[in-house]
């Protein structure tokens, strides 16, 4: 089978809510992703097949093709298609899963797999929120209702489940989500994540090149001392996501794609799954994924060196090491969501990024990443550092 090859992925720094990046319309700022992945490989924009845009809050300035539109904000030219996925909070994951799929199958040489998402501008559920104030109805039927015996689905509650079904008290969370916040601090610091970002002007005029979430100074008793979002419950906004904006992009290319455009790539695709599970728990199924990938692939966990699984609610990272014996030493070794911010559709790609550039930086060679995604999906791509 042909082979898919990274020549360069990128993001920008993540902007809290009505943060520095508040005032970039998303097309725009998905358009910044674009062109910078054009300047840094110096590829010809009009050699481009295609544009895979991961976005989940398709509403407002984010509805309406989306992805077409952020190319029409970018320098690359009309003749560019594009086309908006959403597979929940692995959109971009699954672009780029699509995008590889393309060059591999033989049908397209040079794609772009991205995503975007402003949280602030395009509040998350508004897509749903605002035709159920007009009366239009939501996304559930009374028959998908009934099949599960539930009234909604709720990442919350699935995330409370999680924690309970493997053993997580608030403590153990609290402590996770002080480790992100320390990783990603550290990180920042030591200039790692400068190669990834796109640098961008941010609300206060000037260049926004560092994660706007991430708290150097967090400690066990600030964390602790945030309330949860359900009474009893262990999960709470400390242990959780941060709401973020941002945008991040890859730019995926066949072997003949390489040699024809002299491109230098940094990873390769080495394998590719998608998996569904139970929509109720719905964000336990990274592990089942998982599991399958490291079956298919012929891999162990232990051949892995680095994994990156995001950090939605510390419960899934903490349940998915346990369930696949992973080392936590390997695990979103330089912060994770609870941090850095989870820009919904831009995660995928941002992620990717940042495990790519990871395993170069130490000379490692194979990682694995994974999320969970609304309805009780879960994509994992395993790439290998070039």
């Amino acid at each position: 089978m042909a082979e898919a090859y990274v020549v360069e992925a990128v993001r920008t720094a993540g902007g809290r809510r009505k943060g520095q990046l508040a005032g970039w319309h998303p097309a725009d700022l998905a358009g910044e992703v674009l062109n910078a992945l054009v300047d840094r490989t110096g590829i010809d924009p009009a050699a481009i097949d295609d544009v895979i845009m991961g976005c989940v809050t398709q509403a407002g300035e984010q509805g309406f093709a989306f992805g077409r539109n952020a190319v029409l904000a970018s320098r690359l030219p009309t003749s560019v298609p594009a086309v908006t996925i959403d597979r929940q909070c692995g959109s971009s994951q699954q672009a780029v899963q699509f995008a590889a799929q393309a060059v591999m199958s033989g049908t397209q040489d040079i794609v772009i797999a991205a995503g975007g998402e402003s949280m602030t501008r395009a509040p998350m559920f508004s897509n749903v929120s605002l035709h159920e104030e007009k009366g239009m109805g939501g996304p559930f039927s009374e028959r998908i209702l009934e099949r599960f015996g539930v009234r909604t689905f709720s990442q919350f509650v699935g995330a409370e489940m999680v924690a309970a079904k493997y053993g997580f008290d608030r403590e153990a969370l609290d402590r996770f989500a002080l480790s992100s916040h320390r990783r990603a601090a550290a990180a920042t610091t030591a200039g790692a994540f400068d190669r990834e970002i796109v640098p961008v002007i941010g609300a206060n005029g000037q260049p926004h090149v560092h994660d706007e979430g991430v708290r150097h100074d967090a400690t066990l008793e600030s964390i602790a001392a945030v309330k949860p979002l359900t009474e009893g419950g262990v999960i709470s906004a400390a242990n959780a996501s941060q709401i973020c904006d941002g945008a991040s992009a890859a730019l995926i290319v066949s072997a003949r794609a390489l040699q024809a455009h002299g491109l230098t790539p940094i990873a390769r695709i080495h394998h590719l799954t998608v998996t569904g599970g139970d929509p109720v728990i719905m964000l336990e199924e990274p592990i089942r994924a998982t599991r399958r990938a490291l079956e298919r692939s012929g891999m162990r966990i232990e051949d892995i060196d680095l994994y990156e699984v995001n950090e939605a609610f510390a419960s899934i990272p903490l349940a998915w090491r346990q369930a696949i014996g992973a080392d936590p030493d390997r695990l979103n070794v330089n912060g994770g969501a609870i941090a850095l911010g989870h820009p919904l559709g831009a995660t995928g790609t941002k992620l990717l990024a940042t495990l790519i550039h990871a395993l170069r930086a130490r000379g490692k060679r194979y990682g694995l990443q994974t999320m969970c995604e609304g309805g009780g999906m879960a994509n994992v791509t395993i790439v290998e550092a070039l």
